[in-house]
């Protein structure tokens, strides 16, 4: 292992007084020794820019090498500053130049790196070692040069701060925690400064701006690992946040084709250097700006690649791919233990069946990992069987996705209940536990606030409610108890034969009691994810009754839509159950004398195959649609003139808010027989009286960016 000096080492080598003698006699003793430290060392640093990011990159002016430079391209106005992790109270900054001083330039301060103060101005700097008197308070401090002295930039051998904790009650920043994978065969054991280290952690979802608001909440649960997909500049104030609660980071590096199924970016790995060469770069980068930061616990190199890869090979091509990629993969883990030896690195994929390729090509991963759900009582076994020489860390698991439910009677994935959910993630526990000295635990998924599709189908914290879920993990991990537990969903049934007619009413009778006898909030939503792909949450249009049903006015777009009723208590809990449905068209009494007649449009897609006939071929699953415009028809000939008392207009999501109804004998002079206003999509079916060889609905108002689009434009006698 490394052993770099640590910064209570630094500390205790640069120990001086803050309080200033003149005033520090009239303090009591324990008042006076507040000590002054080096809080710079080894901080994560940025630039306005630098000259030459490999020789030359900001992170140089702070790692305590004095052969080591920062320099900025040729230009005055320029700056470089570093991030102490918290508020100090700072008392000087010792600069070491280069030739290429700053003959004026300004030290400044800010609390949250985009509102700054000027704590020192030097209009006649002279270059060489300056040492600057500060009184001043801030988390983050930078030189803001202004004028060069030279044709060349700044530059800086070195940019020390030091100060003492803001107030008296922060301690410097720790060094780095020294984690290790250590054992032999089968008995192996994780841990964080010589101390034994079971995971016992989640995803992460939110911004890592809102991550020093909502770590209460995930230490309460017994969380000690938190798992990110990506490193970069923002990682920072979810490192900090985690470390004020002594909660680990597991630092993920994404790299293409990853997600697994349906992931994209097909990369060679072959031949591309130059994306593997830019990929390590960045990754070595991130590596040293944080390091030392100690909410670090281990690097996580790609997710999902070795999986993701089918979706741009096969056959012979496909395992050439995956060879490589698992291969560089270990010259990522090189070049990482290279300049970190305090942590561990591993790389998670989709399946076991990805392991072999990393047994192959990458040695020196320190364990292996992966993401498993439905089957995740099924790794011990695959483990067992492939004669694994490493430890594994599960690095997301939960209840069956998608891809592992069986469909429903409307033909889309069966979503587990929460009761089945929650029981999902306790028994994902009691299986890693079990594979005892090989799994070093899990991230399990997800620590989410999103209340979208995805999000209710996996988040444990959807809308900022706890769910039954959120309290398994909690009781898995042994985390605090909860006096107030969620409301518990037995049974949901929509009372529904078949598919409803888009806009008319069903009733919703939940099986629902809550432990605590809470008054009790029903907030149904919809959704149409297989309708159009959108995840998001829309209110329904719904009554609750006297009775405790509710009753749900079905949407108008047709399609398979799906149901939740999210039941709240009042005390941040929620329970959430959902059903799928179909909507269906009114039944139009007559025949469709539109039914395949020739068919003009102003404008259409023809790129895209959405032609004028296929809104006349009676075939729900195509469609016309115009250009991105207003103003926008479509017309059908029915051969001859004709009398017709209905039309049934079938919208795709680009309806039009305002459209008219006309009929013409010439197709040249139009007769408006029905004006709609304020249209809302889905299927308008309307009851009136026309004659004419021509019908045309003209499209005037578009309800989206895009043009018009339907699905069915029908004519009935």
């Amino acid at each position: 292992m490394r052993t770099p000096l640590s910064r209570r080492a630094i500390a205790a080598l640069t120990a001086l007084f803050c309080a200033a003698a003149a005033w520090a006699v009239a303090l009591a003793p324990a008042q006076a020794q507040e000590e002054e430290a080096l809080l710079s060392h080894q901080r994560p640093a940025s630039a306005s820019s630098e000259e030459n990011s490999d020789y030359t990159p900001a992170s140089a002016a702070f790692d305590g090498d004095p052969g080591t430079r920062w320099s900025s391209q040729f230009s005055d106005d320029q700056w470089i500053q570093v991030d102490l992790g918290g508020q100090f109270d700072l008392s000087r900054v010792e600069l070491v130049w280069e030739a290429a001083y700053a003959t004026a330039y300004e030290i400044q301060v800010s609390a949250n790196g985009s509102t700054w103060t000027t704590a020192f101005t030097e209009s006649s700097g002279g270059g060489g070692a300056e040492s600057i008197t500060l009184d001043a308070t801030g988390r983050y401090v930078r030189m803001q040069g202004l004028d060069r002295v030279g044709g060349y930039g700044y530059s800086l051998w070195s940019f020390d701060v030091y100060g003492c904790a803001a107030g008296g009650g922060t301690e410097v920043p720790d060094g780095p925690a020294e984690v290790e994978v250590i054992g032999s065969q089968g008995n192996w054991q994780l841990t964080v400064d010589d101390e034994p280290f079971t995971i016992k952690g989640l995803t992460w979802g939110p911004s890592p701006a809102e991550a020093a608001a909502l770590m209460p909440e995930v230490a309460a649960m017994g969380v000690n690992t938190l798992r990110t997909w990506g490193t970069d500049a923002s990682s920072l104030p979810l490192l900090d946040a985690a470390a004020a609660h002594d909660v680990r980071v597991m630092l993920g590096f994404w790299l293409l084709p990853g997600g697994g199924p349906g992931s994209g970016g097909c990369i060679d790995y072959t031949t591309d250097t130059t994306y593997k060469n830019q990929a390590l770069s960045d990754i070595t980068g991130w590596v040293e700006t944080y390091r030392d930061h100690p909410a670090v616990l281990m690097w996580n190199v790609g997710n999902e690649s070795v999986l993701g890869l089918q979706n741009c090979y096969s056959g012979a091509a496909l395992e050439a791919q995956r060879n490589a990629y698992t291969s560089f993969v270990n010259d990522v883990a090189v070049a990482i233990h290279a300049i970190d030896a305090d942590h561990p690195v591993t790389s998670t994929d989709a399946w076991t069946g990805a392991w072999p390729y990393y047994e192959a090509n990458s040695p020196d991963l320190d364990l292996l990992a992966v993401n498993s759900y439905g089957d995740i009582c099924g790794v011990q076994e695959a483990w067992e069987a492939g004669g694994y020489d490493r430890p594994y860390v599960i690095t997301e698991t939960g209840p069956a996705g998608e891809w592992e439910v069986p469909d429903d009677a409307n033909g889309v994935p069966d979503e587990p209940s929460d009761v089945d959910k929650a029981a999902a993630y306790t028994e994902a526990w009691e299986c890693i536990i079990g594979h005892e000295g090989v799994a070093l635990g899990a991230t399990m998924f997800h620590f989410g606030t999103e209340g979208d599709f995805g999000g209710v189908w996996f988040n444990l914290y959807p809308g900022g409610n706890r769910r039954l879920s959120f309290y398994a993990v909690a009781e898995a991990y042994g985390g605090t108890a909860q006096a107030n537990t969620p409301p518990v969903i037995t049974g949901m049934d929509l009372g529904l034969d078949g598919p409803v007619v888009g806009g008319e009413e069903f009733i919703v009778d939940l099986d629902v009691s809550d432990p605590d006898g809470d008054a009790l909030e029903y907030i149904p939503m919809v959704n149409s994810a297989y309708v159009n792909g959108s995840w998001d949450m829309l209110l329904a249009d719904y009554t609750v009754n006297a009775d405790g049903t509710i009753a749900i006015r079905a949407p108008e777009i047709l399609g398979v839509w799906k149901l939740y009723v999210w039941v709240e208590d009042g005390h941040g809990n929620v329970g959430v159950e959902s059903r799928s449905f179909q909507v269906t068209l009114p039944d139009v009494d007559g025949e469709n004398i539109a039914l395949n007649r020739p068919a003009e449009a102003s404008t259409f897609q023809e790129w895209g195959g959405l032609t004028p006939a296929a809104a006349v071929d009676g075939d729900l699953a195509t469609r016309w649609a115009s250009e991105w415009a207003d103003d926008q028809w479509l017309r059908v000939d029915l051969g001859s003139r004709r009398d017709f008392d209905a039309v049934q207009l079938v919208w795709e999501t680009a309806y039009a808010t305002g459209y008219q109804i006309q009929v013409s004998d010439n197709g040249a002079d139009w007769t408006t027989i029905h004006t709609a206003t304020g249209g809302n999509g889905g299927a308008d079916t309307l009851q009136l009286s026309g004659a004419g060889r021509y019908v045309r609905v003209l499209c005037t108002d578009r309800a989206t960016e895009w043009g018009f689009s339907l699905y069915e434009f029908g004519v009935y006698t």
